[in-house]
């Protein structure tokens, strides 16, 4: 078996680090929007899809229902799924081994891969894993320390944690805003949700503001 490049695991450890460290943030936001620290350790254990998590506790903080929360979430995870057809025949595992693939398949294992492309096949194979793996690792520890901190610190209101979630979320959001036809339908969802905010209840004009979304990529199109 070949041997991967060492450049593969710098680039597989490098965005495993730096992504992982920002689920302080989740954790945080997790004990901002009302959920204990199991629940909210649970939520990136199980769920492991930060930006749906984000989506979630959210809905939740702005007093919306375990339906919406659910619903953005369910949405913003549904890209994971399009990763899984792509990576599925280069990952090409089987039982729990496939389990384990689905769980990791992200927006960064995904990414790695794919970047390890003219180094060969077994390269994109090592830089899912490591990258997943270390991700899921990193993660799911910072979103205990957050968790923790923020549980220490009491009041989330006082000390302004409620603005974690928006905060974070936007964090996610502006590194995939890559040309100005998507920073103008960002812009333009923000201010659909807004519009919208006074007639729909509670964590609806976020799903709801998906319609931009979709109606701007199909006009792209």
């Amino acid at each position: 078996m070949t041997t991967p490049p060492r450049e593969t695991f710098r680039d597989a450890l490098s965005v495993a680090l730096t992504v992982g460290a920002y689920g302080v943030a989740f954790g945080a936001a997790g004990i901002a929007a009302g959920f204990s620290v199991l629940q909210t350790c649970l939520f990136s254990l199980l769920t492991f899809t930060g930006a749906s998590q984000f989506a979630a506790v959210g809905v939740m903080a702005a007093g919306g229902g375990a339906v919406s929360a659910i619903a953005a979430a369910t949405m913003l995870g549904t890209r994971n799924a399009l990763y899984g057809l792509q990576m599925a025949p280069l990952v090409r595992v089987k039982g729990l081994r496939r389990v384990a693939a689905a769980h990791l398949t992200i927006d960064e294992s995904t990414g790695v891969a794919l970047a390890q492309t003219p180094r060969g096949t077994h390269a994109m194979r090592v830089g899912f894993w490591v990258t997943g793996s270390g991700v899921f690792l990193f993660w799911n520890l910072f979103t205990l320390l957050g968790a923790l901190g923020a549980k220490a610190l009491g009041n989330p209101a006082s000390w302004g944690l409620d603005a974690a979630v928006p905060a974070a979320f936007l964090g996610l959001l502006w590194p995939r805003l890559t040309t100005t036809y998507l920073r103008v339908i960002a812009a333009t969802s923000m201010v659909f949700a807004l519009l919208v905010t006074p007639w729909l209840p509670a964590g609806v004009p976020i799903i709801a503001s998906v319609l931009v979304a979709v109606l701007g990529g199909w006009r792209e199109r």
